[in-house]
């Protein structure tokens, strides 16, 4: 009789590689490892020969760069999501797009359930298992580190769970941060980042981007053409959407762009910090945003501030796949049906300056924007204006003389006496 079947969301990396043999002695499934490829750099041959030796039935590699880059970061972009002020939402973008693509292969090969190896205490537990459940609530999920038959509580311990079984041990790297990297950025935590007393130690974590004051003496100019809000040309090339991403992250990478250091919220409660690496993001997020400013009137560009500022949350918080967040970047299509046009940003140091910005849709007008009187606008015109727009404030002040109360008294203690000489 066929065993039913699981499917495994694999990195090659000691957890999952653990996981495999795990799974087979705990729930005796058959194991489908599916490793997604969003720019890591991994060597995908080697991870699909580790699954397969360490026990998985299949190891499917599925390229989702470009899918990524398309339809996760550009969406986020266009919104000008940011969490917390700082961060570029690297990681919380991609775990939707794997989160569906297990369900994809588990409807493929009428699994059971699907499987992953986040930890009990981060926000990918609950982006994962959300998109799952967006998607196919009759499939169980198995979360290994909060599953009572898993008992292996450190490195060591799976280490020790591999040999045991003559089963390969991903080799150690020489360094103990916790990362996440994909094509939109690299994370970093623990070390010296979990004592938030202390300056991260830049020259020993980073591996895309140079320390800003090591960058270049001489800065670099960049022209970002978008159309609808998407990039879609670089210093004047037309490009796709991951060559375009991935020359971008070698030419910020190189100026020292786009390092965050945050503690943020995390969904679950705890507060965590890292260190990010978004070298290309930032370019385009501040490229972008030049182009909202000319392109958007004043009451939509406000109100897609606030917009922002929740779809950063609802990215974050893995509910990518929900009524709101459709609603939400319906709103944000809408605004940036004129969002085209380039923007021209200096690279110095680990700084970006803007260095001018175009559209045939732009709302600046030279004319009315002149300090010279003319046509559209007359200096005079502005009287009425003022009159109107200050008149709750004047009938407040005439109220506060007649009773005698208020800011607008003459013996207001608002008031400062100022010298005379």
């Amino acid at each position: 009789m066929a065993k039913d079947k699981v499917i495994l969301a694999y990195s090659g990396g000691l957890d999952t590689t653990v996981i495999i043999p795990w799974l087979k002695e705990n729930y005796d499934y058959d194991v489908i490892a599916v490793c997604i490829d969003l720019g890591q750099g991994d060597d995908w041959p080697a991870i699909k020969s580790r699954a397969l030796k360490t026990g998985a039935s299949a190891c499917y590699v599925v390229d989702a760069r470009e899918e990524y880059i398309a339809e996760y970061c550009w969406p986020a972009l266009k919104a000008g999501a940011i969490y917390e002020d700082e961060y570029l939402l690297g990681t919380s973008t991609a775990r939707p797009l794997i989160g569906k693509i297990l369900v994809e292969y588990a409807r493929q090969e009428n699994a059971v359930a699907i499987c992953h190896g986040a930890t009990g205490k981060g926000n990918d537990q609950v982006r994962f298992e959300l998109a799952i459940k967006a998607f196919a609530p009759d499939i169980k999920v198995i979360a290994a580190w909060r599953d009572p038959k898993w008992n292996l509580d450190s490195r060591e311990a799976e280490i020790e769970y591999l040999e045991k079984r003559n089963l390969e041990v991903p080799a150690k790297k020489d360094q103990s941060y916790s990362r996440d990297e994909n094509i939109w950025h690299l994370s970093h935590e623990g070390l010296e980042l979990e004592k938030v007393e202390n300056e991260p130690n830049y020259r020993h974590m980073l591996q895309n981007t140079t320390v800003p004051e090591d960058a270049p003496e001489k800065g670099e100019y960049v022209q970002i053409d978008f159309v609808k809000g998407i990039p879609v040309a670089l210093n004047g090339k037309k490009m796709n959407a991951l060559e375009l991403l991935t020359e971008l992250n070698k030419i910020g990478g190189r100026n020292g762009i786009g390092l965050v250091d945050i503690c943020e919220n995390r969904c679950v409660g705890m507060k965590s910090r890292g260190v990010y690496e978004t070298p290309g993001g930032a370019i385009l997020y501040f490229a972008h945003r030049m182009m909202d400013h000319i392109c958007l009137d004043r009451d939509t560009y406000h109100y897609k501030q606030e917009v922002a500022i929740k779809v950063g949350e609802l990215i974050y918080d893995g509910k990518w796949f929900t009524t709101l967040f459709d609603s939400l970047m319906a709103f944000v299509d809408k605004t940036q049906e004129t969002v085209t046009g380039w923007a021209k940003v200096f690279l110095y140091k680990g700084q970006i300056r803007g260095a001018g910005s175009s559209s045939k849709y732009s709302l600046y007008n030279e004319s009315i924007a002149s300090f010279k009187t003319g046509d559209l606008y007359d200096h005079k015109d502005a009287q009425g204006f003022i009159t109107l727009f200050g008149l709750p404030l004047k009938v407040r002040a005439m109220m506060e003389q007649e009773v005698g109360e208020g800011q607008a008294i003459k013996e207001s203690k608002s008031f400062k006496k100022r010298p005379t000489e």
